[in-house]
């Protein structure tokens, strides 16, 4: 696609009840259907209109079981359980008359850590410099300790990293931490399933798990494990800001190896 203003950017315009996507949120695999890290974060701005003040989205999960078209869609949502810490709702992404995805997230109060100490791994992950204003294209590190914005810094077998300042998720809108972090975390399958050939498998959901809400408005996720069988594979990254570390983000992920994305010229269109 060609952009040439990222300030005029966004994933989706608001159309009443409806979401329209813009080319911004169209899939690499086709021009059909939508990519997974907007579908997550209009998601996530659904079961947001749930959160209590106090409470964190501990855990979101997104099914991503049908592809969702580049057609305008709606989105339902419900309490499901309300309690005193604890606080679950749902949310269907519509189409046709048809749920092609759905999404669960369970909100929790936040409290006082318990006494004592608890092992956590010792964690060194990169941050660029400071932003300039205004969405930028997606930052990789380089060996040198740099950073790149060329996509094909992730054709390897090396542990990948991806640093992100995306444009708004609806136009006109500011996006929340919680929003901003479920589109970021969606690239979890891209930092754990891109190699030495590009991308071969599609993620099928993610599961976000938060500890708190990001801080900064631009965010990283690194590769934290990668296991693949039978062209099933599972990714595991973790998701962190200028302040460090706030949650870890899971997919599972089918073969779609007739159908690689090569990196070579197919990811050099998008912007972040």
């Amino acid at each position: 696609m060609s952009v040439t203003s990222p300030d005029a950017l966004s994933f989706f315009t608001a159309d009443g009840d409806r979401l329209v996507p813009t080319e911004f949120a169209v899939s690499l695999w086709s021009p059909d259907q939508l990519a997974g890290h907007g579908v997550c974060g209009v998601a996530a701005r659904e079961l947001e209109r749930h959160r209590p003040n106090g409470f964190v989205p501990a855990r979101t999960t997104v099914d991503l079981f049908m592809p969702v078209l580049s057609e305008p869609l709606r989105i339902e949502s419900e309490v499901v359980r309300k309690g005193r810490r604890i606080l679950v709702a749902d949310a269907r992404i519509v189409q046709d008359g048809r749920v092609r995805t759905r999404a669960t997230a369970v909100f929790v109060t936040t409290n006082d850590d318990p006494p004592g100490r608890v092992w956590s791994p010792v964690s060194d992950l990169p941050t660029p410099p400071a932003p300039a204003d205004g969405p930028q294209p997606a930052s990789f590190p380089r060996p040198d300790g740099g950073w790149t914005q060329d996509w094909l810094a992730l054709r390897n077998a090396d542990r990948k990293t991806v640093w992100q300042h995306l444009p708004p998720l609806v136009a006109g809108e500011p996006d929340s931490a919680y929003a901003r972090a479920a589109v970021v975390a969606e690239n979890t399958s891209l930092v754990t399933n891109t190699g030495t050939e590009g991308i071969g498998f599609i993620n099928a959901d993610l599961t976000m798990a938060l500890t708190r809400l990001p801080a900064s408005v631009d965010l990283g996720v690194q590769a934290a494990d990668h296991l693949e069988a039978e062209g099933i594979a599972v990714g595991v990254g973790t998701l962190f800001d200028r302040r460090g570390t706030y949650g870890t983000a899971t997919v599972t992920a089918l073969s779609n190896a007739r159908r690689q994305i090569g990196l070579r010229t197919s990811l050099e269109s998008m912007r972040t």
